[in-house]
């Protein structure tokens, strides 16, 4: 059995790594949030130490390592750029860091974190589920068969997950803290598509806004139209019909790939394979960081190579009407 804490226990995600930890045999000796609407717990680890000050946890978590039952692992659920202190608290800790995406903000808090690894020697590892989603591991298997003289994939991802008026009030509607759409909720399928198609090639951002983003990748083995989105005027018919409020879609070649269901239990399979060493690390996360902060700092360019169908939409409204994409950059920014 393995020792637990965890940070930010009251935030969305947190359910799933406490039914993890839970899953796994495992232990939940303490819990960090500054809000204290942590019921949750009862579900769980009634019994595992709560605060609201994150000076308070540090000091009762060093005082377990001085007494000798110190934590083995820290699952962070912070919001995204506390990503890094509180990864850093867990290596200091002698405990290695189960980190939800984005793992850091920035490319160069990477080269950080991976120094404090060989000083420590303890281990920094992330969430990246979608790598095991049975429906992109047999894509994966399929990948690994083509040969480079085929033609690249064809790929056209959509993800619109519709966020109401508070998202506009929280840390996530800051790009300073959350890094920004493409990567508080676009990151993780941009893993998905690195590790499926290989490296970026070339990447052009067509649009850029606080509640959409859309442009185009090519990768080593595939071209990629994008669109990300959480306003749900932006989600499909049939998701409308359905009274659903997130659509993700990828199609390849034209062909859906069905993932939309089997997420159940992928945040418990993630833990499974980190307990067995086989967990993601900092070199799997890296080129999707790296991308999403390029594409964060990327200049909107006028659309060239293919564009989404949902951004083309997208763009003629904004121009009012114009049935033509080919638009200045200063249209595309609001």
């Amino acid at each position: 059995m393995k020792t637990f804490a965890i940070s930010g226990v009251a935030g969305y995600i947190a359910p799933r790594h406490l039914k993890a930890i839970k899953a796994t045999g495992n232990h939940l000796c303490a819990a960090l949030d500054p809000h204290d609407s942590v019921g949750i717990l009862d579900n769980y680890f009634p019994r595992a130490s709560f605060f609201t000050e994150y000076e308070r946890f540090d000091r009762h978590l060093e005082k377990l390592k001085r007494e000798g039952n110190g934590i083995d692992y820290l699952s962070i659920c912070t919001p995204n750029f506390l990503h890094d202190a509180h990864i850093r608290l867990a290596l200091r800790l002698g405990a290695d860091a189960i980190c939800e995406k984005p793992l850091v903000l920035n490319p160069w808090n990477l080269d950080a974190l991976e120094e404090l690894e060989q000083e420590t020697d303890r281990r920094v590892y992330t969430v990246l589920q979608l790598r095991l989603h049975p429906a992109l591991i047999a894509l994966k298997e399929e990948c690994a068969a083509c040969t480079r003289t085929q033609p690249k994939k064809q790929i056209r991802l959509t993800y619109v997950a519709s966020r109401g008026t508070w998202y506009r009030y929280s840390w996530k509607s800051r790009e300073d803290h959350s890094g920004g759409l493409c990567t508080n909720i676009g990151i993780h399928f941009f893993d998905a598509l690195l590790w499926l198609f290989g490296k970026v090639q070339r990447s052009a951002v067509y649009l850029y806004q606080p509640q959409r983003a859309g442009g185009f990748l090519e990768l080593e083995h595939a071209e990629v139209q994008w669109f990300l989105s959480i306003d749900d005027h932006d989600l499909p018919e049939q998701a409308l019909r359905s009274n659903m409020t997130t659509h993700r879609s990828i199609a390849i070649d034209g062909k859906e790939v069905e993932f939309t269901q089997g997420f159940a239990d992928l945040h418990t399979r993630i833990y499974e394979e980190t307990l067995n060493g086989h967990g993601y690390t900092i070199p799997d996360i890296r080129p999707a960081i790296e991308l999403c902060y390029a594409m964060r700092h990327a200049k909107v360019e006028r659309p060239s190579d293919g564009v989404h169908p949902a951004l083309q939409q997208h763009l003629k409204r904004e121009v009012g009407g114009t049935e033509s994409v080919v638009l200045s950059p200063s249209c595309l920014v609001k």
